[in-house]
């Protein structure tokens, strides 16, 4: 797992999409891991399709090239509430008003814990 706070993208999904690229690359350095999971379907749809997204050319051409590195690339769908806990990562890295970033197994203890259901 892991979490980076990035600075402003055009829009929400470009911000899906730049974490996607940035998870990506990590898994190359850090972890054999092919699958990857989101909550967001646009997402999914324009990694399946990205020729009918040309406003997100540019960013869909490096996630392209990054999927040649994973000969068993898959992304999924995971429901919102079944992704609870990586949105809490997510929201608790944009309130840091600095860089943030983390990538491991377990939460560190500067970290917030999210509330338990």
């Amino acid at each position: 797992m892991g979490t980076r706070n990035f600075t402003r993208c055009e829009s929400a999904l470009h911000s899906e999409v730049e974490a996607l690229r940035w998870a990506m690359e990590n898994m190359l350095q850090h972890s054999p891991c092919q699958s990857f999971g989101t909550d967001c379907k646009e997402l999914i749809a324009m990694i399946n399709e990205p020729q009918k997204w040309p406003r997100f050319a540019t960013e869909l051409e490096k996630i392209e090239t990054l999927q040649i590195c994973f000969p068993d690339f898959k992304i999924t769908h995971v429901p919102r509430l079944c992704n609870q806990f990586p949105d809490f990562l997510a929201k608790t890295a944009r309130s840091f008003h600095m860089e943030l970033l983390f990538i491991g197994c377990s939460i560190p203890v500067w970290l917030p814990r999210p509330p338990q259901a």
